[in-house]
C-alpha cells in the first residue's frame, strides 16, 4: 500500500509510531496529485513548496516529541471559499478576491495549529452556488459530474489526492459530492464551527465540514476543528438549543464517543425512517442500497421507527426562499459592477434573488422557525434519522434535467438539493456515508441526521455501519 492510500487514522498511527514520516506521506500525496490531477481537475491552486516545508517542520516536531495530535503531518485540501494566508481565494470565479488574504480563516488556523499540511485550494462551483463543480470530474467516471459545490474536495479525497479536505455546505454541498464520489461528508450543526474567513453564499445556511474516507477520520478532523473546550455542564453533554450566531457555543470533542472499530452495537438506539419526502422520486438502485444499509443498522441492534417529516411540502420553497435573496445580498456590489465576470448559471440566480420580495424572505424565515420546532419534537421520538443523501447517482456532465418514472421532470440541481436541504434549514448535523454501488456501478449516500450538537451519536451510527458492512476502503481507481 502506498502512503497516499492510507486513511487519516492509519496515516496518523504510522506517523506516531515512526513507521512513516510526514515528508514521505506528503511526497506520496503530491505524487498522486501529479498522476491524476490532469484528469480530475480537483485543485485550483497547488501549494507544493509550502506543503513540503510544513511537512519538514512536522517531521522535526514529531521527532522531538512535540506531537500535536492525529492531524500532525497529514496532507489536506481546502475548498477555495476558505481563506488560507498567502493563497488566493478565487471561489473558482473570475470575480474572485484580487489579493491573497493576509490571515487564515478560523478553521484554517485551527488546522495549522493541529499541524496539518495544506496542499492547496480545491475547486468549488462558482461561489458555492451550484451542485456540479463543472471544472472537476467525478473520481469514478470522468464523464459524470463531481457534485458540488465542494466537488474538488470530495474528488481529491476519493482519488487519494488529499488525505482529508474541508468543504462548505449551504444546501448539500458537502454531502452531495461525498455521495457521488463514494466518500464520507459531514455537515456539522450550524454554529459549531466558525465561518470567519469563509466566503459566504447564504449566511444563515452556510456550514463548514470535513470530507474524509472514513467516519473515524471525520471525527478526528471535527475534534481538531472544535478544540478542547466543552459546553456548559458535564463534558460530552449534547447542546439542544437552536444556534443563533455564526460562531456558536463551544461543544465537546465530537469524536470522544466513537466506539472502538470492532464494536458495532447500536442496542437501544432509535432510528427514524421517513415515510415521505426522502424516498419520493428516488432512483430504485439508490433506494435499494440505502434500505440495505438501514437493514444493516437494524442488525446492529438499532430499533427502526417509521416517522413523518414535518412540513415536508414546504422544504424546498423554504430553502430557496432563504438562500436566493441572501446570496444576492452578499454579491450586490460586484453583481452591479462586473456582472459579465460571473458564470451564466450563477449570474441568473443572483439576478433572480433581487426580485424576491422582502415579505417572501420573511415568510421563509418564519417557516424555518416552525421547522426547527417540529424537528426538535421529532428528535424526542428518535435519536437519528436515516435516509438517502441524494436521489440518484452522478449524472452525466451537461445533463440539466431528470425524468422520474411517474413522469415528473426535475432540474438536476433541485433533485440533488432536495434531500439535503432540511438539515441546512434546521441546522442539525448530517453525515453522508457511501453505499452501493447502484445498477450503474456508481455510489450513492446514506444520510444520518441527529439532534443539534449531537455529532457524537451521528458519528457513532455511521461508524457502526462501516464496521458491520466492511465498507471502509482506500482511494478509488482513477480511469485513464
Amino acid at each position: 500500500m502506498q502512503p497516499y492510500e492510507l486513511t487519516l487514522a492509519g496515516a496518523a498511527a504510522a506517523l506516531r509510531a515512526g513507521e512513516l514520516s510526514p515528508v514521505e506521506l506528503t511526497e506520496s500525496v503530491l505524487g498522486r496529485i501529479g498522476a491524476v490531477e490532469d484528469r480530475l481537475g480537483a485543485y485550483v491552486t497547488l501549494a507544493a513548496d509550502s506543503a513540503r516545508r510544513a511537512a519538514v517542520r512536522a517531521e522535526r516536531e514529531i521527532a522531538a516529541g512535540r506531537h500535536r495530535g492525529p492531524l500532525h503531518g497529514i496532507p489536506c485540501g481546502l475548498k477555495d471559499l476558505i481563506d488560507a494566508a498567502g493563497l488566493p481565494t478565487t471561489a473558482s470565479s473570475r470575480v474572485g478576491a484580487p489579493h491573497p488574504p493576509a490571515t487564515d480563516s478560523a478553521v484554517a488556523a485551527r488546522l495549522s495549529a493541529a499541524g496539518a499540511v495544506l496542499l492547496g485550494k480545491t475547486h468549488t462551483h462558482e461561489f458555492g452556488y451550484g451542485l456540479t463543480t463543472p471544472q472537476t470530474r467525478n473520481a469514478r467516471d470522468h464523464a459524470r459530474i463531481a457534485g458540488g459545490s465542494s466537488g474538488g474536495s470530495a474528488v481529491a479525497v476519493a482519488a487519494g489526492a488529499a488525505t482529508f479536505a474541508l468543504g462548505t455546505d449551504t444546501g448539500g454541498s458537502i454531502r452531495v459530492p461525498a455521495a457521488l464520489n463514494g466518500v464520507v461528508g459531514l455537515k456539522p450543526t450550524y454554529g459549531l464551527l466558525p465561518l470567519h474567513g469563509v466566503t459566504s453564499l447564504s449566511w444563515s445556511l452556510d456550514h463548514v465540514g470535513p470530507l474524509t474516507r472514513t467516519v473515524e477520520d471525520a471525527a478526528l478532523v471535527l475534534t481538531a476543528l472544535v478544540g478542547p473546550q466543552g459546553p456548559p455542564g458535564a463534558p460530552g453533554a449534547a447542546v439542544t438549543t437552536a444556534p443563533t450566531g455564526r460562531s456558536g457555543p463551544p461543544a465537546a470533542a465530537p469524536g470522544a464517543a466513537l466506539p472502538p472499530p470492532e464494536s458495532a452495537d447500536l442496542t437501544g438506539l432509535r432510528i427514524g425512517i421517513p415515510r415521505q419526502h426522502y424516498f419520493e422520486r428516488v432512483d430504485p438502485g439508490v433506494e435499494a442500497s440505502v434500505r440495505a444499509a438501514i437493514d444493516q443498522l437494524h442488525a446492529c441492534g438499532a430499533e427502526l421507527m417509521d416517522i413523518d417529516i414535518p412540513m415536508a411540502r414546504y422544504l424546498q420553497a423554504t430553502q430557496w426562499g432563504l438562500m436566493v435573496p441572501e446570496a444576492t445580498a452578499a454579491h450586490e456590489q460586484t453583481l452591479r459592477a462586473v456582472p459579465e465576470l460571473y458564470g451564466e448559471d450563477v449570474r441568473v440566480l443572483l439576478e433572480a434573488g433581487a426580485l424576491v420580495p422582502a415579505g417572501d424572505y420573511l415568510r421563509a424565515q418564519r417557516s424555518r422557525a416552525l421547522m426547527r420546532e417540529a424537528w426538535t419534537e421529532l428528535f424526542q421520538q428518535v435519536d437519528v434519522v436515516a435516509a438517502p443523501s441524494v436521489p440518484m447517482a452522478a449524472v452525466r456532465a451537461g445533463e440539466q434535467r431528470v425524468q422520474w418514472p411517474d413522469g415528473t421532470v426535475e432540474a438536476v440541481s433541485d433533485a440533488y438539493v432536495r434531500l439535503c436541504a432540511p438539515a441546512n434549514i434546521t441546522g442539525i448535523p448530517a453525515l453522508s456515508l457511501p453505499v452501493g454501488p447502484d445498477d450503474t456501478g456508481l455510489p450513492a449516500g446514506l444520510q444520518l441526521m441527529g439532534r443539534p450538537f449531537d455529532e457524537a451519536t451521528v458519528l457513532r451510527v455511521g461508524r457502526a455501519y462501516e464496521t458491520a458492512s466492511g465498507s471502509v476502503g482506500g482511494p478509488v481507481p482513477v480511469a485513464a
